[in-house]
């Protein structure tokens, strides 16, 4: 008699629409993965993070872990794993590792999009985007937070080049955050799709 668990059968659905974007990536397995050295389980796993990170660049660890219904310590073994083998990549981001594609992002897009990830200073550079004359004041009132709010996440994204303050706000380098957050619009919010439908015509044109 075993005590198996009882299949997750919404966990199982999720896992293979994101392996098929994730196996799609890569037509033959990196270095470090023999064949037949893994389970069907483990290589589902392993393509739908691949596949999920595809579309969510920058995903922390628990998003990750929680809309691919995974476990704690299997999560942690994919990603170990995917990392040592070259098919993913990691950045610190203060309290947060972020995970990405490898070899797909430079490092301004990397911070760029770990940034993007937070509600705050997403809304800040999506607002700053559509009116670069935006005021702290104004920011504040488009994301209902206060000055104060708006002001500490400013000190933070001049820090990393993501705004100037030379003569109020403006985005650091707008055409790499535009598409950005066009690309990625989906996996961000509402605000970011109601941009990205706006931005089209800025950016149809990328290739």
């Amino acid at each position: 008699m075993t005590n198996d668990p009882p299949v997750d059968e919404s966990k199982r659905a999720t896992l293979r629409r994101f392996a098929a974007l994730g196996a799609a990536g890569s037509l033959t397995r990196l270095a470090g993965t023999a064949e037949g050295s893994e389970g069907e389980g483990d290589s589902d796993a392993r393509d739908a993070i691949v596949g999920y990170l595809a579309t969510t660049p920058g995903a922390h660890f628990s998003k990750l872990r929680d809309d691919l219904k995974l476990g704690t310590g299997e999560t942690q073994h994919h990603l170990r794993q995917l990392v040592r083998s070259g098919r993913i990549e990691s950045r610190r981001d203060g309290d947060y590792r972020r995970f990405f594609p490898a070899g797909q992002f430079s490092t301004f897009e990397q911070t760029a999009l770990g940034y993007l990830r937070r509600s705050t200073p997403r809304g800040m550079l999506i607002e700053l985007l559509r009116d670069p004359a935006a005021t702290g004041r104004d920011l504040a009132d488009a994301l209902d937070v206060s000055r104060a709010t708006v002001s500490k996440y400013a000190g933070e994204l001049e820090d990393v080049g993501l705004i100037t303050r030379d003569d109020g706000y403006a985005v650091g380098k707008p055409e790499t955050v535009l598409v950005l957050v066009v690309r990625y619009a989906d996996s961000f919010d509402d605000r970011a799709a109601e941009f990205a439908a706006e931005a089209d015509e800025f950016v149809k044109y990328d290739g």
